[in-house]
C-alpha cells in the first residue's frame, strides 16, 4: 500500500507538469505565428476620403476618430461602407451615421 502511494504522487505531479509545459508551448507558438497588426495611416486615408467634402475639416475629424477605432477607412470619397463594417456601424447619439 505504501509503495503505490509513493509512486502515485510523483507520477501525478509529473503528468501535471508535462501538461502545463505543452500548454505553455502552444501559447508561445500561437503568439509567434500571428502577424503583428498593420496600422493604417489614418491621416492619409482621411485626406483621400474627405477631399471632396463641403466641410473638409469636420469630415477629417470625424473620419480620424472612426479610423482610430476601426483601423480602416472605406475606399473612395463616399459610400463603399461594406469594405469596413465597423466604420459603417458607428452612429452618433442621435442615431445618424458618425463616419463620413
Amino acid at each position: 500500500m505504501a509503495f503505490s502511494r509513493t509512486l502515485t504522487a510523483p507520477l501525478v505531479i509529473s503528468l501535471l507538469l508535462l501538461h502545463l509545459a505543452q500548454s505553455y508551448q502552444k501559447v508561445i507558438t500561437s503568439k509567434v505565428e500571428s502577424p503583428s497588426p498593420q496600422k493604417i495611416d489614418c491621416d492619409g486615408a482621411c485626406d483621400a476620403r474627405c477631399q471632396l467634402s463641403s466641410r473638409p475639416r469636420l469630415c477629417k475629424r470625424a473620419c480620424g476618430t472612426c479610423c482610430a477605432r476601426c483601423d480602416c477607412v472605406p475606399p473612395g470619397t463616399s459610400g463603399n461602407y461594406d469594405a469596413c463594417p465597423c466604420y459603417a456601424n458607428m452612429t452618433t447619439h442621435g442615431g445618424r451615421r458618425k463616419c463620413p
